[in-house]
């Protein structure tokens, strides 16, 4: 796969309608037109909204929604990330798919489900890291929850990289703890941290108020390159990451860890 040192990255942050996945996609449809990016990050559950309703927005793997990620990226060229509440084997996951140009697919099931708002009562974990390698980079996707549990994103020597994706459903009352741990994470894995959020009030009356970020090696905020107030499109460059790791080499004094 080609090599390249800067990417461009869009955070999606939009009111997403509630259960109604073809709103949804005609809604990106009209936002996304003509956009030019190299990756497209959607917040989490982006066809349905956070819910609990999985009778009703549970898609089959490789689903309705899932075909219209693939028509997307073929159509702008572009790889296009989010999760989709899925139905496999009679479970249910909160799944990850980035879905590239070309084709190729990495899934990423949710590791950590969110027991406070119910999800650990409905849906299923997932057991495998993944690391995604996309035109040279490799990527790390994580889901909302995921976002706190430090070890289980750890940039390690058997398995680096170089970028974190995460998609949320965070809602505003929390906002703080979402920003500092979307920094936190970058600062510790020496890794550009790119985050994505709703915004609006979902079926349940939670408000989200977004605060999409990009954070960067140093875990310091990364320039827009826009200002679309639901398109935050930002370029990050693999080249400087690599100077500020090789100069300050934090990452060679890590603590190693093992799941048992």
């Amino acid at each position: 796969m080609e090599n390249q040192n800067k990417l461009k990255i869009s955070l999606i942050q939009y009111d997403i309608i509630w259960e109604d996945a073809e709103a949804n996609q005609n809604y990106l449809d009209e936002l996304l037109k003509d956009h030019k990016t190299d990756i497209i990050l959607l917040p989490e559950m982006f066809a349905s909204g956070f819910s609990m309703n999985v009778e009703k927005i549970a898609q089959k793997p490789f689903g309705k929604t899932f075909v219209w990620m693939q028509n997307k990226a073929k159509e702008l060229d572009t790889a296009i990330a989010g999760s989709i509440s899925t139905k496999e084997n009679d479970k249910f996951y909160n799944r990850f798919y980035f879905v590239n140009p070309n084709g190729s697919i990495f899934i990423y099931d949710k590791k950590h489900l969110f027991g406070y708002g119910k999800e650990a009562e409905v849906y299923s974990a997932g057991d495998d890291i993944v690391t995604i390698d996309y035109k040279g980079w490799q990527i790390r996707p994580i889901v909302c929850y995921d976002l706190r549990f430090p070890v289980w994103i750890r940039n390690t020597d058997e398995d680096p990289y170089d970028l974190i994706l995460c998609n949320a459903s965070w809602p505003k009352a929390r906002r703080e703890a979402w920003i500092s741990l979307l920094k936190a994470r970058s600062i510790e894995n020496m890794a550009f941290v790119a985050g994505v959020n709703r915004i609006g009030t979902d079926g349940y009356n939670l408000d989200y108020q977004g605060d999409s970020h990009l954070f960067n090696t140093l875990g310091e905020d990364i320039k827009m390159i826009n200002q679309h107030p639901e398109i935050l499109q930002f370029e990050i460059d693999k080249e400087e990451q690599d100077k500020t790791r090789n100069h300050f080499n934090f990452l060679n004094d890590r603590d190693s860890f093992y799941f048992g």
